[in-house]
């Protein structure tokens, strides 16, 4: 049994547009020192998969720049491996990028995918955190017979409406006989799709080539709905720790649990057997002063601490001034607090400056947000 994987880099960022105006969803700094797309990535490379593409659309730099050759998730291999594939723009496309779905951006990359020659592939989107054993759900589907496997999270809802996610209803047997995405009045026990799935390679290469003549642009709904009757679609019910980031405020409690639930950091990056992999940085420590008080929190290497820190999470290079309080922050790189400044709730994006003797508070149900850059 041979298994390729897809990432889809790109996919979701409208829900957090604050994070994702320069970068990619992929790219989202998380907890300290990953990025989101160490999750899709891990997952992968636990299971023993080592052909693995990741499809970018657009501000994919900052992605290049931490994935590089792929050596730290040991993919610089010269069978196999990791590539990036970028988008393809036609003259008459005038610099707009049109693959703005999961099947869009597989057909703009199908001469890639047209060469897949393992048994199954593994579609994996970057707005997921979860460590799951994805060897466990490849072995289930072979032996369902299964074209495609959706991973899916049962959860219970009042009745309500859901945005920004797809449900999939199944049967006793786990057939899948319904989908919706941003379902109105959804009530009762209901499998939330993980935006994982794993499909039969050539099953998958035909659904490409279906799409290209039929002009279908949704994979749930033109593909999978449209051929429940057709092909056998089965669910995978995963029952661990998973949070899809659907919104700055989901971004920031999925952060802050880090820090207070130890249950949930342990599923995560407790496991020793599947590690969240990220990119190894060579970074001097960090420097606590005589006046730094640091409680419940998580900081990277390269800052310098002189000031208060309390259940915050700071990225590489953050400097913290004398006599500043930081609270319930998530501060990226290269942040700089000056002397006397209080923050709550606050998230900085890489290099922002916060001057002396300045007062920023958000709060835990609506973080302040400071721009890449920005000088306050």
């Amino acid at each position: 049994m041979s298994v390729s994987g897809i990432i889809f880099s790109n996919l979701h960022e409208k829900n957090i547009p604050e994070l994702t105006r320069l970068r990619t969803m992929a790219s989202v700094p998380f907890g300290c020192r990953y990025r989101l797309i160490d999750f899709a990535l891990s997952n992968m490379v636990n299971a023993g998969i080592t052909d693995i593409r990741v499809i970018t659309q657009n501000n994919y730099r900052s992605l290049m720049d931490h994935l590089g050759s792929g050596k730290d998730w040991d993919l610089a291999r010269r069978s196999g491996g990791l590539k990036m594939l970028p988008p393809y723009i036609s003259a008459s496309d005038k610099g707009e990028f049109q693959n703005q779905s999961r099947l869009d951006s597989l057909i703009g990359v199908m001469s890639s995918v047209s060469h897949i020659n393992t048994d199954y592939v593994v579609l994996s989107d970057c707005d997921v955190i979860c460590n799951l054993d994805l060897n466990k759900i490849i072995d289930t589907h072979e032996k369902s017979g299964a074209s495609i496997t959706a991973v899916v999270k049962e959860k219970d809802f009042e009745e309500r409406s859901l945005s920004h996610v797809t449900v999939i209803d199944s049967d006793s047997e786990g057939n899948i006989v319904d989908i919706a995405t941003n379902p109105l009045n959804c009530h009762g026990v209901k499998g939330l799709f993980m935006n994982i799935m794993v499909i039969n390679t050539e099953d998958f290469k035909s659904f490409i080539s279906d799409a290209v003549a039929h002009g279908y642009k949704s994979f749930t709904h033109d593909i999978i709905r449209r051929n429940m009757n057709k092909y056998k679609f089965k669910v995978y019910k995963y029952d661990g720790i998973y949070k899809n980031i659907y919104s700055l405020q989901e971004y920031y409690d999925c952060n802050m649990q880090l820090l207070s639930d130890k249950a949930f950091r342990d599923d995560l990056f407790g496991n020793k057997n599947r590690p969240i992999i990220t990119k190894v940085r060579n970074s001097a420590p960090t420097k606590y002063t005589s006046t730094a008080k640091v409680s419940n929190s998580f900081i990277a290497d390269g800052c310098l601490i002189e000031g208060t820190v309390e259940n915050s999470i700071l990225f590489r290079g953050v400097k913290i001034g004398k006599n500043t309080v930081v609270k319930n922050c998530i501060l990226y790189q290269d942040t700089y607090t000056g002397q006397n400044v209080f923050l709550n709730c606050v998230i900085a994006d890489k290099n922002t400056v916060i001057r002396d003797g300045r007062m920023l508070s958000g709060h835990e149900s609506l973080p302040f947000f400071i721009e890449k850059g920005k000088m306050i």
